[in-house]
């Protein structure tokens, strides 16, 4: 089958879709361009200081001789450039914008006026230490910032086939394939923080190179390879070397950290910074399955079930602590310390995807459905003009201010970060959710979430899925051929409906049965076949294993897609003292107190809530049953909280 041309026609997609064409992405080119007044708030007090600006145009603009004067900003600031432009590139096939377009235009431009003649582009590099390229790949984060534009590259190409934002990304490559492989002279390495592999398997399915899948699948299993160790080496090399840069030498080159303490196909838990984890495991994803690596993809599946099942939050977070924004044990699962960094979250979708073209299972687009409702789009404001790098599963605004090892935990989302990754991403995924719909697999298409949309998949085939998802649980798909087409349609049940879920073909139930989380039909299509699938909406609550002791007696609630939390703005502060009956009963109310996102829905119940001792109560005293009160409580959807006034948070509530 061809590539299917899709269009969004989902409501709740469409409303966030718009916010980044016409919010999101003009207020971050303002902000990168240094015209917008910003706050620019630390990510916790311990990370780098924080920058007064982005800086991050100006900086390609020296760097192509356009402007004079110093690099300022984090050195992966490029990055910053290169999401957005890939936002943008999604962006303008939904909404097409000659204005944003002519502004890309320029700066595909700019970018190619400032990389240098043998691909070379790294603004951090050319302008502060132009003699140590390649020299600190540990931290330097020159791949990762390349990996980012080659992505842009590719999608600015995609649409609108400006020829020079290809030729900027094969450039990069081929300067990188130069200095790295296995040829003496070469550098026998990988990056510190993955994404260029991830980015040079995608540039191979453009390109028809097989060189540049050959370069990821040489960096995949170069990585931790001890014998000698790349970053050790690098490490040895700077130790008598003057260096000023402002990133730390790695005092341990073997550190999980990084992936790097033993060969990625030993791996057997997910380990250190989560971000690095996730992009590299969707690059392994994606080399695998073009190289027909089984072993690869083996490594994959297994990393994959121990990130979902043990290390995984219920609203798609990952990262359970923030020193190193990393994993940490199995069921390590904090609420109130954790990471759940916005680009982990965003990450976990690209990952899924991977999987999901390798081998369509319900379980890969599960997971995708939760980031994307849930993990993702809490990163950002209902204004699209302020962000969340962490996305904390329970807030005090004290302990937040008061508590050091909680300084990560905002309790509103700032204007922008020093290390604004997570802004551009977001964006980009948002943009392009029109990717996460279907994978087409030999003579199947696989429908994986619920957007409404219409999609014309050649051959005469169209298909439009109609609803109001997340909201309602009723979908309706509507097959159209021009002439008789044989193939498999599979439809997505989601495990939290495969226990009560109807389904009718032109008005027919039917008794159907699930193979690996998707109803099938086989048949040869013809004319118009509706399909309405109507999946189970009831409210519920969840438990966790109890191997997760920070949610041992609670409970998180959820309904269809959507995890949901208590807010001090409808609850009064104390939410720790609020517990849920065993049996609760919800009622489902439109949400019109000034939550800016229509249709939203908000929860009500009866909980209890544990009297307030005296002001001169005793700290400690014998054990008693505590005396409760009952209180109706409002939950609202996890995705949509610190949109009104600062205050308390939590996803997960005790239960009598």
């Amino acid at each position: 089958m061809l590539q299917p041309e899709i269009k969004i026609t989902d409501t709740f997609w469409q409303q966030y879709r718009h916010l980044v064409k016409t919010v999101m992405i003009p207020y971050q080119w303002s902000v990168i361009n240094d015209d917008a007044t910003v706050q620019i708030e630390q990510e916790n007090a311990n990370s780098y200081n924080v920058t007064e600006k982005s800086h991050a145009i100006q900086n390609l603009k020296i760097a192509a001789g356009q402007a004079t004067g110093d690099f300022y900003g984090f050195w992966f600031q490029d990055s910053d450039v290169y999401k957005w432009l890939e936002a943008v590139a999604y962006a303008l096939r939904y909404e097409p914008d000659q204005h944003l377009q002519n502004i890309a235009d320029d700066l595909i431009d700019l970018i190619g006026q400032a990389q240098e003649s043998d691909g070379y582009l790294d603004t951090f590099f050319q302008l502060q230490a132009p003699a140590e390229k390649f020299q600190h790949i540990s931290f330097s984060h020159e791949l990762y910032c390349m990996g980012h534009y080659i992505e842009a590259g590719i999608a600015y190409f995609e649409t609108t086939g400006n020829q020079l934002a290809l030729t900027i990304a094969t450039k990069m490559a081929d300067c990188i394939a130069s200095h790295f492989g296995p040829k003496p002279g070469q550098l026998h390495g990988y990056p510190g923080h993955p994404e260029v592999e991830l980015a040079l398997a995608k540039l191979a399915d453009v390109t028809d190179e097989p060189r540049y899948r050959d370069l990821a699948a040489y960096m995949i299993d170069q990585r931790g390879q001890q014998t000698p160790n790349f970053f050790a080496e690098q490490n040895d090399q700077n130790k008598h070397k003057h260096l000023t840069l402002p990133f730390p030498q790695q005092p341990d080159p073997a550190q999980s950290y990084f992936q790097n303490d033993r060969p990625v196909r030993e791996l057997d838990h997910a380990e250190g910074h989560a971000v690095r984890m996730t992009y590299l495991l969707t690059g392994m994803a994606h080399v695998a399955r073009q190289t027909q690596d089984k072993e690869l993809a083996a490594t994959c599946q297994r990393l994959w079930q121990d990130i979902v099942k043990k290390q995984m939050y219920v609203t798609g977070g990952i990262g359970a602590t923030v020193a190193g924004e990393a994993f940490t044990y199995d069921y390590d699962l904090p609420n109130d310390t954790m990471y759940c960094e916005t680009c982990a979250s965003c990450a976990m979708v690209f990952f899924a995807q991977q999987m999901l073209k390798t081998t369509p299972q319900g379980e890969y687009a599960d997971v995708m459905e939760r980031e994307l409702y849930n993990g993702t789009i809490s990163g950002m404001s209902l204004d699209a003009q302020h962000f969340f790098y962490v996305n904390p599963l329970e807030v005090d605004p004290q302990a937040s201010a008061q508590d050091p090892t909680k300084s990560h935990v905002k309790v509103q989302r700032p204007a922008w970060f020093g290390c604004a990754c997570c802004p551009p991403n977001l964006a980009r995924l948002i943009a392009s959710v029109d990717q996460y719909l279907y994978t087409v697999k030999d003579d199947t298409i696989y429908s994986n979430q619920f957007i409404a949309n219409q999609t014309d998949f050649g051959n005469g085939l169209q298909i439009e899925q109609q609803g109001n998802y997340p909201w309602s649980g009723q979908i309706t798909y509507q097959i159209t051929t021009t002439t008789p087409l044989p193939f498999t349609l599979a439809l997505r049940i989601p495990a939290w409906s495969q226990a009560n879920f109807q389904v009718s073909v032109d008005g027919q139930p039917i008794t159907a049965t699930l193979e690996q989380g998707y109803l099938r039909f086989t048949k040869t299509w013809s004319a118009t076949t509706t399909i309405i699938i109507d999946l189970d909406m009831s409210v519920r609550t969840v438990q966790a294993n109890p191997r997760v002791t920070a949610d041992l007696g609670k409970v998180a609630v959820q309904r269809g897609p959507l995890v949901y939390c208590v807010e001090e703005a409808d609850n009064g502060k104390n939410l720790a003292w609020l517990s849920l009956p065993e049996q609760p009963t919800f009622q489902i109310h439109p949400d019109t107190r000034g939550l800016a996102l229509s249709q939203l829905q908000s929860l009500t119940t009866i909980a209890t809530k544990v009297s307030a001792p005296a002001p001169d109560a005793p700290l400690y005293t014998k054990s008693t049953t505590p005396v409760r009160q009952p209180q109706a409580i409002t939950l609202i959807p996890y995705f949509a909280w610190a949109n009104r006034q600062a205050g308390e948070m939590r996803v997960w509530l005790n239960q009598d």
